[in-house]
């Protein structure tokens, strides 16, 4: 092997030398497809990443400078900054969900991976975290380069007998089929008993089997929450 080649082997992107970058920063890999043969919007050749928040995402963030500045959108700011640098260190190019308009395509980049799916109530849920679901960027590679099969062959809500995203809410603002009641939530969490899920987190998305690989710590919800309905 020449110095030449052995620098391209050494620099190549893969998807460990990702997820591994991504986990030092409390990021795991949502999922990964190939643009070429899953068809996405906007996107014909290499691989892309999607990366969200894992169970180390929230003690790491919490030191962060956008966080102790207490900045209007810290998450985002981080997200911008985090994974910003991540995409110049893996060679890629970064997305984020929040940018627009107009907005990336995340939802359909996710069911695109093949580890997220559309649940009974309509809202997303993954395969690892279930209705816990915080995308926060994307990397784009020019090179194609080999990602795992999906874990799951069909939905997990296939199978899911109880469905308790959508008999848990309160006020039964989630519903089979039917859009998302978003006024019904909203006058809940501001009654005495929305407090639960305004400090821990949407009762129906905590109730998702699945939601208890995400690792979410509480004041992680709370968080979000503040922000879904800011008092």
């Amino acid at each position: 092997m020449n110095a030449k080649t052995a620098k391209t082997s050494q620099t190549a992107p893969s998807y460990d030398k990702t997820r591994q970058a991504a986990l030092g920063q409390g990021l795991i890999i949502y999922g990964a497809l190939h643009p070429q043969t899953h068809p996405v919007k906007e996107l014909t050749h290499g691989t892309l990443v999607l990366l969200g928040t894992g169970a180390e995402f929230w003690p790491l963030f919490t030191q962060s400078p956008e966080y102790l500045s207490r900045h209007s959108d810290p998450v985002d700011q981080w997200s911008t900054r985090v994974i910003g640098a991540l995409s110049i260190a893996l060679g890629a190019r970064a997305y984020f969900p929040f940018d627009g308009p107009p907005y990336t395509p995340f939802v359909n980049w996710a069911l695109a991976s093949g580890r997220a799916f559309t649940s009974p109530s309509q809202m997303m849920v993954h395969d690892t975290v279930g209705m816990l679901i915080s995308y926060r960027g994307a990397l784009h590679f020019d090179q194609s380069f080999d990602i795992p099969p999906p874990p799951l062959a069909h939905s997990p809500c296939a199978t899911c007998t109880t469905q308790p995203c959508l008999n848990t809410c309160p006020v039964h603002a989630l519903a089979d089929g039917d859009p998302y009641d978003l006024t019904a939530c909203h006058q809940h969490l501001d009654t005495p008993a929305g407090v639960a899920c305004m400090t821990q987190g949407c009762l129906a998305r905590r109730a998702c089997p699945l939601s208890q690989g995400a690792g979410r710590r509480i004041e992680q919800t709370a968080h979000h929450m503040r922000y879904f309905h800011p008092s």
